[in-house]
């Protein structure tokens, strides 16, 4: 019985979020008082402190990047090869998700309001990514490493061509209709705000799986394969014949032709 170990990549989600809201804080330059940012849409300060609200509404799988499930090797390299006798590892292809966030602003003023969603707007324009580091994989003994089987140090040297990165990109994306958005608004007991929708898109990690040795697969030889086919219209290959399929020889109805031919010799009679 091959040995799973833990997910890898079961915290992506909520690193996602926490990575949004680091990246509005790090680049603040508006004042010297940073809004506050809020999860709860009904939430409304009693002062003039301003407020950003980020909520995750949806997620939903990206079918643009769907793999199979079968399981194939990890890019987990433990020194030597597998020819070699080393460590290798199985997983299934990760999982392709899309994280939909609503942000909006609030403040005393409308004017402030539309200025402190205008400063979110150029900033998440310059975020091309919130997250940017290497793959984290977790072996089934609970260590933890990178795809070079270094122990995982965010801080390591990344100038390497075998070394697998993590990417989580962002976008604004046009994803909620004014009447949707209302809709979310009033289901929070919330005042209507003006809103921005934006995608981030992650990829989930699942367990590895050790093995020993590798997977062989043994298929049987091409021409055993295709012995004792009845079909013409391929190749003992079995890749098909151009020119579609090929009609049998029928025999024409009629007297027998007595084995008369045409001439294709005989020149035709010249008109004089």
């Amino acid at each position: 019985m091959p040995l799973m170990g833990p997910p890898s990549g079961v915290n992506i989600i909520g690193e996602t979020t926490e990575s949004l809201h680091r990246f509005l804080l790090d680049g603040y330059d508006l004042q010297e008082q940073p809004p506050r940012l809020e999860e709860d849409l009904k939430f409304i300060p009693k002062d003039r402190e301003e407020v950003v609200y980020i909520y995750m509404y949806r997620v939903a799988h990206n079918p643009n990047l769907q793999n199979r499930k079968r399981f194939r090797q990890a890019p987990v390299f433990m020194g030597a090869n597998a020819e070699e006798g080393g460590e290798v590892f199985y997983h299934r292809p990760p999982l392709m998700l899309d994280l939909f966030y609503l942000v909006s602003v609030h403040s005393k003023f409308r004017s402030d309001a539309e200025r402190l969603l205008g400063w979110l707007m150029l900033r998440l324009h310059e975020a091309t990514h919130l997250i940017y580091r290497p793959r984290k994989f977790i072996l089934p003994d609970g260590r933890e490493v990178d795809s070079l089987g270094r122990a995982y140090d965010l801080k390591c040297s990344t100038d390497h061509d075998d070394l697998s990165m993590e990417k989580v990109s962002l976008a604004m994306v046009d994803d909620l209709t004014v009447g949707d958005a209302i809709n979310l608004f009033s289901l929070h007991e919330a005042p209507y705000r003006p809103f921005l929708t934006y995608r981030a898109r992650v990829a989930l990690d699942g367990s590895l799986v050790a093995s020993s040795g590798g997977t062989s697969v043994r298929l049987p030889r091409m021409d055993n394969a295709a012995t004792g086919r009845e079909d013409t219209n391929s190749r003992p290959s079995g890749r098909m014949r151009p020119g579609g399929p090929h009609r049998s020889r029928r025999t024409p109805p009629g007297p027998s032709s007595h084995f008369l031919r045409r001439s294709v010799d005989a020149e035709p009679d010249s008109e004089d």
